[in-house]
């Protein structure tokens, strides 16, 4: 990774946690929008940097947004208008901006349904449903009930447009211990008597949903697809309360079996794919669960505590002395940070909430937990590692992995030249696609 790339790093992470916590890395003026950018004839600005608004982490999060035009589920116009309407020093402008589009694309739906307008009405939920799960992605306060509320409005607007639209998706309740899983089964259309099956987990931020265009890859090679609303994502968090945990295996086997009742999924060709957070996750179920054929972690990750820890102790080595000798006093000096800076307040509400912790150091407690160093040796599926050379919240991650694993096994790095560089490609989703595919293909 050149310098440059390096100095940007913090820009780049997108939404499986890369993002806010890759910003933590640079606490500094310009990372905090209180100084101008770089200029031109300093330094050239890659396409990837917006420049929007000057809170990194929104320009990193919008940049997801405006590449959801490649699914339908955006358009840009809408989502540029929204970011020139947010003001990043209030803390409630995200959240409010992103209803208040999505909120008048969903009375555009309403309008054509009234006329039975079906096509228009049902793509304008679809964009409407998107926008409402972008309102969640930088919350200040993620217990709100609106929350709940915009989470509903969400899949309310998508089931609308599933039906609307006749994508082959059907919704589905999967048995978990003493509460269910939300999710949908695609079925392909191109299918022929019984065909492979991808099960796709999603990260820390994102929504299953919103990885359409992996879904919609899928479907056109014959192939079903089965997304899941797992503990700590989307409303299994939201309307459940169920918070992410180490012991992957857990929220997968139930999956797993599940899938194998539906008619038409051929149970021997399974695979299961992890976005961002859900690169470290997956490894960690494969390993316990053997249904599983092909593995794809993207990007691969050996150890998701150490990734967090390493970027802390970088840059609050004084405060992380005080994590295991006095947590109390951890909390503390974290508390003076979250004060000061609302980045820093959005990203332990958050994280907290999503990991059922109580208190910042119980975080951190917790994460130490999201390794995969003990049962790596353990996976048999044939694994595709997937990285990027601009990765910037596993730097080093996938490549650690790759090389633990004893299973068969395939590296496939992006870079700047095919574009696809970022946190699980972001902004590159048909070289993305193109390449996943192929060796999907081979293998399955």
């Amino acid at each position: 990774m050149n310098s440059a790339l390096r100095r940007r790093s913090f820009l780049h992470g997108a939404l499986g946690l890369g993002g806010a916590l890759s910003l933590l890395r640079a606490p500094n003026a310009h990372a905090l929008g209180m100084a101008p950018a770089p200029s031109a004839a300093s330094e050239a600005r890659p396409w990837y940097e917006l420049g929007s608004l000057s809170d990194p982490i929104m320009n990193s999060q919008l940049l997801h947004f405006l590449a959801a035009t490649y699914s339908a589920q955006a358009d840009i116009g809408e989502v540029l208008d929204t970011a020139t309407r947010i003001r990043v020093e209030d803390e409630w402008s995200w959240p409010n901006e992103w209803v208040r589009t999505a909120d008048r694309i969903h009375a555009m739906a309403e309008q054509s349904v009234a006329k039975r307008r079906w096509i228009s009405s049902g793509n304008a939920y679809l964009r409407a449903a998107n926008y409402y799960r972008a309102a969640l992605i930088h919350h200040p306060e993620p217990t709100h009930p609106s929350v709940l509320e915009t989470g509903r409005k969400a899949v309310a607007a998508y089931d609308k447009a599933i039906f609307l639209l006749r994508i082959p998706a059907h919704p589905v309740r999967i048995p978990y211990e003493k509460s269910t899983l939300p999710g949908y089964f695609f079925r392909s259309p191109n299918a022929w008597s019984k065909a492979p099956l991808l099960i796709f987990t999603q990260g820390r931020d994102a929504w299953p949903e919103e990885s359409k265009y992996i879904i919609d890859g899928a479907l056109e090679r014959g192939y079903h697809c089965l997304i899941v609303h797992a503990p700590g994502q989307g409303m299994a968090l939201r309307e459940h309360g169920l918070p992410f945990r180490p012991d992957w295996e857990k929220v997968v086997t139930p999956v797993v079996n599940f899938a194998t009742r539906i008619a038409g999924v051929d149970t021997r060709r399974m695979a299961l794919l992890g976005w961002s957070m859900g690169g470290a996750l997956v490894p960690r179920a494969a390993a316990f669960e053997k249904r599983i054929k092909l593995l794809i972690p993207n990007p691969g990750v050996m150890d998701w505590g150490k990734a967090h820890f390493d970027q802390f102790n970088q840059n609050f080595p004084d405060i992380m002395a005080l994590l295991d000798r006095d947590p109390a006093a951890f909390d503390a000096a974290m508390a003076q940070l979250m004060e000061q800076v609302f980045l820093y307040r959005w990203y332990m509400k958050d994280a907290m909430f999503k990991h059922g912790a109580t208190s910042p150091s119980d975080l951190l407690f917790k994460l130490r937990e999201f390794t995969n160093e003990p049962v790596v040796q353990r996976i048999t599926a044939r694994t595709l590692v997937m990285d990027g050379t601009g990765e910037s919240f596993t730097p080093g991650q996938a490549k650690l992995l790759f090389d633990a694993l004893t299973c068969p096994k395939d590296y496939m790095l992006f870079n700047a030249e095919d574009t696809g560089l970022l946190h699980c490609q972001e902004a590159a989703q048909a070289v993305a696609n193109h390449r996943m595919f192929d060796w999907f293909d081979e293998y399955i």
